[in-house]
């Protein structure tokens, strides 16, 4: 593209009109508009337009340039694709293209005609899904609430039952070697090594086009209509196209070229798994999503989501099932290294969105977007599942779970307050463990080490020795009957597994045997070695006195941790303004300062 024919576009082109598009602009003098500057968050608008001289500038951010440099930087395009953009925007002819080689002006050929193909095809199912044949394909999108208006808007379709009619309409206006590359026709490898007749890859099956950024049709998925063949061999549900010059999976998000301007308005992405959850999503009034397509999520289409959301924001919704909550870590994992900010959307009775939206309605789905969880905090309730036990060990595991996800993160202070957060809500009171768990997220290393036991305190140790006297000891019966009560006051201990064994239980003839594990038993046995309580304690007290005294500073420590986890929780609803919770939790604080002043 020469240098001449950019500064034509340059001279004619409408540089107010361009950035429009993008920033809602007012007029503030005779040649000057300003808006919201998007190259930074703003409240007051500081992004200038001059119409007369062709540049815009940012008096906060001093993002400068003309209408081209505007596209390149907003769009992530090089010079000539802004140049193009611009031209097209502004109704300015191209020039005709010259290439540098006969296989270039090929391949360019090649890639104008598998265009129109794809076109050619989306017309063609769209007249497919009107036919009687589709009768069973229109009744099952109106089973699934889609609409008419919908249809028309994703331009879904209808493949015939047919091997041949598609070939045979399409053939009449593009060359076999256009059909072959296409992806839309399979064909059988004859006995001599080529290629056997062509026949069509979809059939019998509702047609989804999947779009490049700029609208046109490049590939499709297609919904089977049916589970078996004629023969009883199970359909696969979802078949895609195949990979081609037009199209790369891993660098394609469906509904993008739809989705674009609203991600860019609202500064983030709503990412789902399928083709009819992104559509339900959308029609709802969610503009701002898009899906993979049943892909893994890849580097590729991370960095063509960061051209829209310069903010670096995204949910995800994936489904709710053991695959799809691996699609949602392996995806953040990936956004996560790349700087975006992550939140996770985990819908109630495992439903998918589409169902979701259908059955509950679209306040009940923005209200969960909205509730939209920290990747932190996704994670950490993920761990707390997986190893759902009190005892250290399980902790650690927990903790190593974790730690792979905070090394991922790139921020040392963002690494920090995960550690914080884990150690926490996983209930790691030990400073051993904390101080290990903090190193290790500093380091971003991805595991720490084991630990077989993790010391009891004395507290502990002292209802542990009254707890395997005999049942009818008074001592016993009152530090049982406390513990039975309140196991929320020994939650997290390292010896809570043992407290609430024994608690709950006679004691075995051998008490070690009370102990659920290996780890239990030696701290047990530990706690034991020191003989009766009142030997280890000041004699003055009464075996009663020191139940007591153990009983009070276990419910004091867990008050404590309430408080620490209550502020945390209020920080995370004051960002999240949720009122209604702010009130909740600080009625309850105040209920614990209250109660711990009285200790």
């Amino acid at each position: 593209m020469s240098d001449n024919f950019a500064q034509t576009v340059k001279q004619q082109a409408d540089i107010v009109r361009v950035i429009g598009e993008y920033v809602k602009l007012r007029k503030s003098g005779a040649q000057n508009y300003t808006g919201l500057c998007p190259f930074h968050k703003e409240k007051t608008g500081s992004f200038s337009v001059n119409a007369t001289h062709g540049y815009f500038y940012c008096f906060g951010c001093h993002e400068k340039g003309d209408v081209f440099s505007f596209l390149m930087k907003l769009e992530s395009i090089s010079f000539p694709e802004a140049v193009r953009a611009v031209a097209t925007k502004c109704n300015i002819p191209l020039p005709k293209r010259e290439f540098s080689s006969p296989e270039e002006a090929r391949e360019a050929g090649m890639r104008k005609q598998l265009i129109d193909i794809h076109e050619a095809a989306t017309q063609y199912f769209e007249a497919g899904l009107k036919s009687a044949e589709a009768a069973r394909a229109r009744e099952y999108l109106t089973g699934r609430g889609v609409t008419a208006d919908t249809i028309a808007k994703f331009r879904i379709g209808y493949a015939p039952d047919d091997f041949n009619h598609m070939r045979n309409a399409l053939s009449a206006h593009f060359a076999e070697d256009v059909l072959r590359a296409s992806g839309l026709f399979s064909a059988r490898e004859q006995a001599d090594g080529s290629q056997g007749q062509l026949y069509a890859r979809f059939r019998k099956r509702i047609t989804f086009p999947i779009a490049n950024e700029a609208g046109k049709t490049i590939a499709f998925t297609g919904r089977a209509l049916d589970a078996e063949d004629e023969k009883g061999r199970p359909i696969a549900k979802y078949l895609n196209s195949p990979e081609t010059s037009l199209y790369i999976k891993g660098q394609v998000l469906f509904n993008l070229d739809k989705a674009k301007a609203d991600i860019r308005k609202l500064g983030f992405a709503v990412l789902v798994e399928g083709q009819m959850d992104c559509i339900s999503v959308y029609m709802a009034g969610i503009r701002n999503v898009v899906a993979t397509s049943g892909t893994a999520f890849t580097e590729a289409q991370v960095r063509l989501l960061s051209r829209f959301t310069p903010e670096k924001q995204i949910i995800l919704n994936f489904d709710p099932d053991t695959a799809g909550q691996n699609a949602t870590e392996k995806a953040s994992v990936v956004l996560t290294e790349e700087g975006f900010e992550v939140r996770i959307v985990t819908l109630d009775d495992g439903l998918d969105p589409d169902r979701f939206i259908r059955e509950r309605g679209l306040e009940a789905y923005t209200a969960a977007v909205r509730g939209a969880k920290r990747y932190m905090d996704y994670l950490i309730d993920r761990a707390r599942q997986e190893f759902p036990s009190r005892t250290s060990d399980a902790k650690v595991k927990a903790m190593n779970f974790l730690l792979p996800h905070i090394r991922r993160m790139t921020n040392r202070i963002q690494r920090d307050e995960f550690a914080a957060d884990a150690a926490q809500k996983l209930g790691i009171d030990s400073a051993i463990l904390r101080q290990e768990l903090k190193q290790a997220a500093a380091q971003r290393v991805e595991s720490i080490r084991q630990h077989t036991h993790d010391p009891a305190s004395e507290t502990e140790r002292v209802l542990l020795r009254v707890l395997v006297l005999p049942e009818d000891d008074p001592a016993r019966v009152l530090a049982a009957q406390e513990l039975s009560q309140h196991p929320e006051w020994y939650d997290g201990l390292p010896s809570s597994a043992v407290l609430e064994a024994l608690a709950n239980s006679p004691v075995p003839e051998n008490p070690l045997d009370a102990a659920p594990d290996q780890e239990g038993r030696v701290l047990l046995a530990r706690a034991l070695e020191g003989g009766e309580p009142a030997e280890t304690n000041d004699p003055s007290q009464s075996m009663i006195e020191q139940v007591e005294n153990a009983l009070h500073t276990l419910r004091a420590r867990r008050l404590e941790r309430r408080q620490r986890e209550i502020r945390t929780l209020i920080a995370e609803a004051e960002r999240r303004n949720d009122q209604e919770m702010l009130t909740r939790l600080i009625a309850e604080k105040i209920q614990i300062d209250r109660s711990l002043r009285e200790f």
